[in-house]
């Protein structure tokens, strides 16, 4: 049982240590922002909307012409033999 006292006494010391030395940072020093920021971030979901368009594009296209494939009909309009 002690164990457990000494262990949640080390955890809360350890987490008001923690807490100031986290208050000291500066709030800037990790995230740099630049000029560039706005368009890479910009580029970024510009890619995330249209990457899924084009692949819709693309997949679209592909049925479109299996569909059209001369070889597709002539199997379809043959009767199986019996």
């Amino acid at each position: 049982m002690s164990s457990i006292w000494r262990d949640f006494i080390l955890l809360l010391v350890g987490s008001f240590i923690a807490t100031s030395a986290q208050a000291a940072v500066d709030s800037y020093r990790f995230a740099h922002v630049t000029i560039s920021t706005p368009w890479y971030i910009f580029i970024f979901l510009l890619m995330g909307v249209f990457v899924p368009f084009v692949l819709m594009a693309i997949l679209s296209w592909r049925v479109a012409m299996q569909k059209n494939h001369p070889d597709d009909d002539a199997a379809e309009n043959q009767t199986p033999i019996e």
